[in-house]
């Protein structure tokens, strides 16, 4: 919007001369993460008060970890928060023509609404199941599916006009006509390596890794400040992406695929960062405030779309390592459990507890050895996948 506000001020007297800088990608990226900054900052405690006062307090198992009990009744939901800051400094920020911002930001907000509904009934409603499985599944596969199917036609045009003529083609030749380089699966550390996905490939793809990494993100939320700091560091990773194949200079010297308007997502990217950052203020232990579903979903979600559109989904799977491990680590002791139980009539487990940071809690760690050991391999994770910009 500022830009928009700038470029009319330009035209109409000269001495605005100096709002030129508005335009430069860079500037409006250090501003938006600064924004957000100071939304979260500013707003934090009054949102932390009004969730205290509605009673939206986060419930703690008590077959979990003992040490945790003592979190009970600290406010949740503080996501809205995160995307409070998001939202608005993006807004404020980005080039309001550029599509794939606003993809990534219906995604966001349309994660978190499910995660707002999930919280609400557990907190509030005083519903232990929350959201029903399948319910959530639903609606996280909807907006997905959509997500997945605009962008396998969106990153291989330059235009909605186009995008819309491709997708016209594709249906007009029995869902067969394959997609441009663009869209294909790339490899990093390898300069040619990419193999190409088609239609129903990329939307499959794409599909599992904005779902995935929801609730991967969701399940890694089960600490003070564990989640949180992952994701900056992975969201700013992927702006410096962002920034690379939205630049037509950069992505032909560093061997990236060129998709014009992919840039602008840098906005979004430091505004997440910004936001997570004072996030992180209140959520440090001992938290005064958890994300909670609304925070956690939103923000996976909108690491996967990134990924998917600046054609990185495997460096997102190393760069959120963390997040790939917690995962796995609930649906390997969920289904061991399950075998055993069916085999010997007993359920046994691998783990002492899932998600992984809690077998690790339940193993002697502090949670504060947990977190921060987190954060180190994430950051050591990141710089791998950083390093894939010039390493190929």
């Amino acid at each position: 919007m500022l830009i928009t506000l700038a470029q009319w001020l330009q035209g109409l007297s000269p001495d605005f001369g100096f709002l030129r800088v508005v335009q430069y990608l860079t500037f409006r990226a250090v501003m938006a993460a600064m924004t957000a900054l100071l939304i979260g900052l500013v707003f934090g405690p009054w949102v932390i008060r009004k969730l205290t006062e509605l009673k939206i307090g986060q419930p703690i198992r008590e077959y979990g970890v003992q040490a945790h009990l003592s979190k009970r009744g600290t406010p949740t939901m503080g996501g809205v928060l995160i995307l409070l800051g998001v939202t608005v400094s993006t807004l404020l920020w980005f080039d309001w023509s550029n599509r794939f911002v606003w993809i990534v930001l219906l995604v966001t907000l349309g994660m978190g609404a499910i995660g707002w509904v999930d919280d609400w009934r557990k907190v509030v409603q005083k519903n232990p199941e929350g959201m029903r499985s399948r319910e959530k599944y639903f609606w996280q596969s909807l907006i997905g599916l959509v997500a997945a199917t605009y962008l396998a036609f969106a990153v291989s045009e330059s235009s909605n006009l186009r995008v819309l003529e491709l997708f016209v083609r594709w249906v007009q030749s029995g869902f067969a006509n394959p997609l441009p380089p663009n869209a294909d699966l790339f490899v990093p550390f390898f300069k040619t390596v990419s193999y190409p996905l088609g239609v129903w490939g990329f939307i499959i793809l794409s599909y599992l890794v904005i779902v995935g990494s929801s609730n991967a993100v969701n399940l890694t939320d089960g600490l003070d400040g564990l989640a949180i700091m992952p994701v900056v560091m992975v969201g700013s990773a992927l702006g410096v992406f962002a920034y690379v194949v939205g630049n037509a200079v950069y992505s032909r010297y560093l061997l990236f695929p060129y998709i014009p308007g992919v840039g602008e997502l840098l906005i979004f990217c430091a505004a997440m960062a910004g936001a997570g950052l004072a996030f992180l203020w209140f959520n440090t232990h001992p938290a005064q405030v958890f994300m909670g579903d609304v925070g956690a979903l939103a923000l996976g979600g909108a690491l996967g779309t990134i990924a998917v559109i600046t054609r990185q989904e495997i460096l997102l799977a190393v760069m959120g390592g963390i997040f790939v491990v917690e995962a796995l680590s609930v649906m390997l002791q969920v289904v061991y459990f399950k075998y055993t139980k069916r085999k010997y009539g007993e359920g046994r487990r691998i783990l002492k507890m899932a998600p992984l940071h809690h077998h690790f809690e339940k193993s002697g760690w502090t949670e504060t050895q947990v977190v921060v050991r987190f954060w180190i391999i994430t950051m050591l994770l990141c710089l791998v996948g950083l390093a894939s910009l010039k390493l190929r």
